[in-house]
């Protein structure tokens, strides 16, 4: 769409900006999900107790996007106290979250929610 812009000449000043922040925006996303993404989406559809499980996935939910909120906002003050140390601190944050993932979180794959919750509670 940007291109067309171009070549019939219309608002030819933004269009070098929004095809640069049109790929960032995929290149964010894409980096995204194939990293921690789907995990919690997965882990709350399976372990909660269906009594519970739309006020847990709301907690849960809540939680998520405070820690995506939480990254964002802190992301210019790290980058200002060293933009190396800001990245090894989230590749950290990360390492130990798929770290939790492996030891902590049990396989579902053919157990009943029964099962999966005393998995949990041992």
């Amino acid at each position: 769409m940007l291109f067309v812009n171009q070549v019939h000449e219309l608002a030819l000043t933004p269009t070098p900006t929004l095809a640069v922040t049109g790929m960032l925006i995929y290149i964010y996303i894409g980096s995204f999900s194939i990293g921690m993404r789907g995990v919690p989406w997965i882990v709350m559809s399976e372990i909660f107790a269906i009594n519970i499980k739309g006020q847990a996935r709301s907690f849960a939910t809540l939680v998520n996007w405070l820690g995506a909120w939480l990254c964002s906002y802190t992301f210019n003050f790290l980058m200002s106290w060293s933009s190396y140390g800001t990245f090894i601190l989230y590749a950290a944050i990360n390492a130990l979250a798929i770290l939790f993932v492996i030891l902590m979180v049990p396989e579902t794959k053919g157990k009943t929610l029964e099962q999966i919750q005393g998995d949990i509670n041992k």
